[in-house]
């Protein structure tokens, strides 16, 4: 007979002395393979004042009471059993000495159930225990795995001793059983379940977008049981879930979500984290300026033109299109004017630009410095009016006084009926204008003063060989004609006396000289000028320069017209008058 001795059986030692009271101990299952055979163990005691002279017993299929005429499966009394159990059922145990084993062999699925016995000691005194054992009879073999296998810890399944890894997960483990001297054998597989910590095996690498675009980020773990995954940033949860993966996506992103992402995963066996860099690509923000926008000339200038961008920009810095700095792929520029002038005043663009697009910004810097008359300042006087005008460049802007020393007289900008004075960038210009003047012109001084100091300059008279024609007016030019027609005549007798052959010096096909007297004013008339003190008018007066035009030389006349002139500071009403005498 073939036991199976691969299966742990349960077995109750029972001690010598008598128990005194009934009770069975047995295994309460058993499991063994079709077409072997199987023991249950079994001990039962009775009280000990019974003293029977024969012990005997039965065995019962599925229930205990007799009344119920359940199976036997084995009786001592009479060897009568059902028939499922005829040839298949043996009592190892001595019953004298309380042992009541039961053997059954060519075990087949319907023997499987539960099993009870009970003890005969003759007339009343029977009694059914109602410990039993239950016989399942098994095909394959039954591997007990733990209930929980942990990578990396040593596992008992099934005698079998050994070290799992999360690659054994979900493997089936086999077990074979076979029996000498026989055909028998039986296969039977378990498949695992082992517990292991997560760790991630899917994520983006870094990643560059444009501002505005989608970005989706990927996390993806392996572990047993699944993992709680976490996408966070800067320690803040932006999202999680218990998945083998999960997606962060970001909609139209901007710089502020340029940074470092990091995943993390875990579940009661451990964690595991990775992390990712997203980096968002945008054009140059507008450009700062920071820095002194008001110098003193000299002083060292340091202006910090700096922008936000990605990639970092071209960074530079304009002044009338002139580069001035400049620098590449970095956020700030750093512009340094050693002792500034007047010409470093004016109006600076800061320009940053990257393949994404370029912004710009303006500044003004403003240089003070003390005044300076520039040389264009000068005087020129028509007729019985001397206009003065002074150009003063200066920063902040000056005050100006006209002066007049052999008068000891001092004009200043605020006095509006002689001065007028009008501010364009750095320049100051002021026209003094003085009415009424038959004598010779005064010398003029023009001063321009501010915080930085004051400059001081004697006009130049422009024009002033023009200047004795307009003082002696109509009857200085009678008397010059006069004193004219004298001298010709004294020349021309002498050398009629002399003979001399020669070309005459006033025939009628030549240009005799002329003289003449120009810009003097004719009394009466200064009201006129009143009303056009305005800067264009008054400016214009100012240009005299060239010399009259030259005139029909066929008569002699005094023509008391307009005459127009070129000149921007000329007057476009001036009464030009002249007198013009020719000997024929």
């Amino acid at each position: 007979m073939i036991f199976l001795t691969t299966l742990p059986l349960f077995w109750i030692m029972i001690s010598a002395s008598r128990g005194g009271h009934w009770g069975a101990w047995m295994p309460s299952s058993i499991s063994a393979f079709e077409g072997t055979c199987v023991s249950i163990p079994c001990r039962f005691d009775f009280p000990d004042e019974l003293r029977p002279a024969v012990v005997h017993g039965v065995w019962y299929f599925n229930s205990p009471y007799p009344k119920n005429y359940p199976p036997v499966v084995f009786k001592s009394r009479t060897q009568v059993v059902h028939e499922s159990f005829q040839g298949r059922s043996r009592l190892l145990g001595d019953l004298g000495l309380r042992n009541c084993t039961l053997l059954l062999s060519s075990l087949s699925p319907e023997l499987g159930g539960k099993y009870y016995f009970r003890g005969d000691l003759g007339g009343y005194n029977q009694y059914t225990f109602s410990e039993h054992s239950v016989l399942d009879i098994i095909n394959t073999p039954n591997i007990v795995v733990p209930p929980e296998v942990v990578a990396g810890s040593e596992v008992e399944v099934s005698l079998l001793h050994f070290v799992p890894t999360r690659e054994a997960n979900g493997h089936r483990l086999g077990c074979q059983a076979s029996f000498p001297n026989t055909t028998l054998l039986f296969e039977g597989y378990a498949s695992l379940d082992v517990k292991y910590p997560p760790v991630i095996v899917e994520m983006n690498a870094s990643v560059e977008a444009i501002e505005g675009s989608h970005v989706s980020l990927l996390c993806g773990a392996d572990s047993n049981p699944l993992p709680l995954l976490t996408w966070m940033r800067d320690g803040t949860v932006l999202r999680e879930a218990v998945a083998e993966s999960l997606f962060l996506d970001l909609e139209e992103v901007t710089p502020a979500e340029d940074g470092v992402y990091a995943c993390l995963a875990e579940n009661a066996y451990g964690q595991d984290n990775r992390t990712v860099g997203l980096s968002v690509m945008y054009a140059p923000r507008k450009p700062t300026v920071n820095g002194t926008m008001v110098a003193v000339e000299g002083e060292t200038v340091s202006i910090l033109c700096s922008t936000q961008s990605n990639p970092d920009p071209i960074l530079t810095i304009f002044k009338e299109k002139q580069i001035l700095a400049t620098v590449i792929y970095e956020s700030e520029l750093q512009l340094e004017l050693p002792a500034v002038t007047p010409e470093d005043d004016g109006e600076y663009w800061c320009v940053a630009e990257n393949q994404y697009g370029q912004r710009a910004t303006t500044f003004n810097l403003s240089v003070e410095f003390a005044p300076v008359i520039l040389l264009e300042s000068h005087c020129a006087a028509a007729r019985d009016t001397v206009q003065c005008l002074c150009v003063v460049k200066s920063n902040p802007e000056p005050s100006v006084a006209f002066e007049l020393p052999s008068r000891n007289v001092t004009v200043n900008e605020t006095e509006r009926e002689f001065v007028y004075s009008e501010r364009s960038g750095l320049l100051l210009t002021s026209i003094l204008t003085l009415r009424g003047q038959a004598q010779a012109p005064p010398r003029v001084f023009c001063t321009a003063r501010n915080l930085y100091g004051s400059k001081s300059l004697e006009l130049p008279f422009q024009g002033a060989h023009r200047l004795m024609w307009a003082k002696i007016g109509p009857v200085g030019a009678v008397v010059a004609f006069a004193i004219l027609i004298a001298i010709v005549c004294y020349i021309t007798q002498t050398r009629r006396k002399k003979n001399v052959t020669e070309s005459p010096s006033f025939s009628a096909g030549d240009n005799p000289p002329v003289l003449f007297s120009s810009d003097f004013r004719i009394s009466g008339a200064p009201e006129k000028y009143e009303s056009e003190r305005r800067l264009g008018s008054e400016r214009r007066l100012l240009g005299l320069r060239g010399e009259p035009p030259e005139l029909d030389l066929s008569y002699s006349h005094s023509d008391l017209g307009k005459r127009a002139t070129k000149d921007s500071y000329t007057l476009t009403e001036e009464l030009a008058e002249y007198a013009e005498i020719r000997v024929k």
